[in-house]
């Protein structure tokens, strides 16, 4: 059988692509539902285990929050000795990037990778940091609980109550070369967490009352089970993509303006239906003349800003786009992109309930022809 060399032939953008991993250090994340799992005990194993098989391995930063057993793990692994900062009269311990830079392990081991270092480092993130030091070429094994993916926000605030601060981006995983999981039955972790195996004694007693409820803990298992699933079967179709010719893809827009309600949990929403579709996804702030900036004060100005930089934190690609009107502007915008699902919001506030079910949605759906509308809950 005859084959064709032009098509069977990776393009530029992906022999690229292939550089850049190579050039990369490899990433892998120990991944769980919660604190107290096991995850920073599974990774100083596996330091250790790479260690007695002659790898250059360095702890970068290991938070054991005072328990004697993940402290006893760490044994004779070298720890490149972190960076002490004075924050509000308390001593601060960071990761010291530029001297892991220096002594260029082959393995970093990294803590807690959705942490928020302390003012005056070198990034505001620690991912950041192992951004650096993956681009260094150095291997980074890490750790991380479900609930800090940004997508899962509004998620796992409804299911738990609780409004999660250290968050990173879904894209942070998704670029992991291998994602293990580290999971414990909800009534193990609770015993662990009476035994003081994970929170000092004094803490125990309010942490079952609020994050740490079997109902809690049984929810964050389902998110990670199903994020892990969803994560390998990404990576099993862009292998097969990787390998088939480049087919045309579907495209997600959402729309946000000045009034737009909830904007951070749509644009969550319209994240995660892009991942799962596989598509890339556009964040479009629809300028019409109302939305001059001549008439929008500074706090809404803002507020439009870091919806944009939320999305791209997420993984969209944020946008500015000139028009009449809102439904007009959306299906320009949609023809001139070739979009096939466009997202909109529905809120409980009743002005907005009022505009979709009148004429911004019909508008839309009269104005745009081969695009899927979709109207997500927020």
């Amino acid at each position: 059988m005859a084959v064709d060399a032009e098509a069977a032939r990776p393009n530029p953008e992906q022999f690229l692509q292939l550089i850049r991993r190579q050039q990369r250090g490899r990433l892998k994340v120990y991944l769980g539902p919660a604190a107290g799992v096991g995850k920073t005990f599974a990774m100083l194993r596996e330091g250790h285990r790479l260690k007695r098989q002659g790898v250059d391995v360095a702890v970068g930063l290991v938070e054991t929050h005072g328990r004697a057993e993940t402290a006893e793990q760490l044994g004779e692994l070298p720890v490149i000795p972190p960076r002490k900062i004075e924050y509000r009269g308390v001593t601060l311990r960071e990761m010291e990037v530029d001297a892991i830079l220096d002594r260029r392990p082959t393995v970093c081991l990294v803590d807690e990778l959705a942490h928020t270092n302390a003012p005056g480092g070198r990034h505001p993130k620690r991912y950041q940091d192992v951004e650096d030091l993956l681009r260094a070429g150095i291997h980074v094994i890490t750790t991380v609980n479900v609930q800090h993916l940004e997508s899962l926000y509004d998620e796992v605030e409804r299911a738990t109550g609780v409004k999660v601060k250290e968050r990173l981006p879904d894209s942070v995983l998704a670029e992991a070369d291998q994602i293990v999981n580290v999971d414990l039955p909800a009534e193990d972790l609770l015993d662990r967490l009476r035994a003081g195996k994970v929170y000092p004694p004094e803490r125990v007693e309010r942490a079952m009352a609020n994050f740490f409820t079997e109902a809690n803990l049984t929810r964050l298992r389902e998110l990670t089970l199903s994020e892990l699933a969803h994560l390998i079967d990404r990576r099993s179709r862009r292998a097969e993509a990787d390998r088939a010719p480049a087919l045309a893809t579907d495209r997600v827009m959402v729309g946000l303006s000045s009034r737009s309600p909830n904007a951070p949990a749509l644009l969550r929403k319209a994240a995660r239906l892009a991942d799962r579709l596989d598509a890339p996804w556009y964040a479009v702030y629809i300028q019409t003349p109302a939305e001059d900036l001549t008439r929008i004060d500074a706090a809404t100005q803002r507020q439009i800003g870091k919806n944009l930089e939320l999305a791209q934190q997420l993984g969209g690609i944020p946008m500015t786009f000139k028009g009449p009107d809102v439904a007009s502007t959306i299906a320009s915008f949609a023809r001139e992109y070739e979009i096939r699902v466009i997202v909109l919001g529905k809120s409980r506030q009743s002005t907005w309930r009022r505009l979709m079910r009148g004429s911004l949605l019909e508008a839309v759906l009269a104005k745009t022809d081969g695009a899927d509308v979709v109207v997500v809950d927020v």
